[in-house]
């Protein structure tokens, strides 16, 4: 799993969570109904890691909901990346 710290993976995270608590859903239930590990479901609503398309659709299969509605509202800028001198910017 990557272990990642931006935008994107907590915005992510945060449509995880909506819909599980939505459904009144433990992260443990959404880990044995998807076969994640309870840790990477925690890691994932916490936005400190990126989950796989794979983890994804199993995460989305588990909450009963298309696998584009935990992606709504993403954009490019919530991505970054890396500039020169180690500052971060827009990734292009």
């Amino acid at each position: 799993m990557p272990r990642v710290a931006s935008d994107a993976a907590a915005h992510i995270g945060r449509r995880i969570a909506d819909r599980r608590q939505s459904l009144g859903m433990t992260q443990d239930e959404v880990a044995v109904i998807s076969g994640i590990d309870s840790s990477n479901v925690r890691a994932y609503e916490s936005g400190r890691a990126m989950p796989s398309i794979q983890s994804l659709v199993r995460i989305a299969i588990a909450l009963d909901v298309e696998p584009g509605e935990l992606l709504r509202g993403l954009t490019l800028e919530l991505f970054s990346a890396p500039t020169q001198g180690g500052r971060r910017g827009q990734a292009s």
